[in-house]
């Protein structure tokens, strides 16, 4: 069932999470870039523990001009596919020496290896440029088909085109994060708490459970 009214019927939620920073932690695009790549099929929360000895060692991407692989490696070597993150890391070094030569759109960010149409999203959103896209983790993944916004989809990248078309401009920037966030704290994957969910009113989950 899809709506036709979503800007109003999501204010709630909007409301609740708008302008909330993401979990990743990080103080500058240079420590957001490496988070982000480091994250794909890993858990926030193991990044952040991760990441918070290396920025101290590695403050920038000069720092890490001409770093072997070997002297990053005993940091991240409890990430998933850190060999791959870590080569994907260097190749940027390389190729954006500075934090203000890294780009500020979709297409070219997508460009960047490590990089896909999630990572991208949360990066321009964390950076505060205009959206492109909207972001779709394994959590929105989860919580539209609930909603009602959506179907469910086998990828991020074919949910996202769905939302594009559903959803007004003027929430792309933060409905992405906030369905984010309702995933992560309300609608779990088992046992969601319903009674906390600031749009259950409109939700498909919630009126047929109820």
């Amino acid at each position: 069932m899809l709506f036709n009214n979503w800007k109003e019927d999501l204010k709630p939620l909007l409301q609740k999470y708008k302008d909330k920073k993401h979990p990743l932690e990080f103080e500058n695009l240079y420590q957001l870039i490496i988070a982000v790549i480091l994250s794909a099929q890993d858990s926030d929360e193991n990044v952040n523990q991760h990441t918070k000895s290396f920025f101290k060692n590695h403050p920038n991407f000069k720092s890490l001009k001409n770093t072997p692989f070997s002297k990053i490696k005993p940091f991240f070597e409890k990430i998933n596919n850190f060999e791959n993150k870590i080569k994907w890391i260097l190749e940027i070094v390389d190729r954006f020496p500075e934090e203000n030569n890294i780009p500020n759109t979709l297409n070219k960010l997508l460009e960047i290896k490590g990089i896909g149409r999630k990572s991208a999203n949360v990066i321009l959103r964390e950076i505060k440029k205009e959206p492109q896209g909207i972001i779709v983790d394994l959590h929105v993944m989860r919580v539209v088909p609930r909603i009602g916004i959506s179907i469910k989809h086998k990828t991020g990248n074919q949910m996202e085109k769905i939302l594009i078309k559903e959803l007004p401009y003027e929430i792309w920037n933060d409905i992405g994060m906030s369905l984010s966030f309702l995933g992560r704290e309300i609608c779990k994957p088992t046992n969601p708490i319903c009674n906390d969910c600031p749009v259950s009113e409109i939700c498909n989950y919630y009126k047929n459970k109820y």
